[in-house]
């Protein structure tokens, strides 16, 4: 079970991007790479071609990879580590500072 998920809040803890916070859009747990909304932000020149739909070569600006030990899980407006407990007959996830169960 892997302690970062699509879709959680997290926060840049270290590198040029520190203190940056965003949606985590995917998750490469081969590599330990993830992708986080709006954060780690990289020029591609785009080039024009008939197979790839776009009809103008352009700049465009994207997200681009992070090593997953760099961000934290931000839960209630703190960054925290995350820990697993038994609820029931199910293993969650649970906020280290705060003991909360995370979704």
């Amino acid at each position: 079970m892997n302690k970062i998920k699509k879709d959680d809040l997290v926060m840049v803890i270290t590198g040029k991007n520190k203190g940056k916070s965003g949606q985590v859009l995917s998750v490469d747990t081969k590599k330990h790479k993830i992708l986080v909304k709006g954060v780690n932000m990289v020029k591609k020149h785009q080039k024009a071609g008939k197979t790839k739909g776009v009809t103008e070569s352009s700049i465009i600006e994207m997200e681009n990879w992070l090593d997953i030990s760099n961000v934290m899980l931000y839960v209630d407006g703190k960054a925290t580590r995350v820990g697993f407990k038994k609820d029931g007959d199910k293993k969650v996830r649970v906020a280290k500072k705060t003991g909360k169960i995370i979704k």
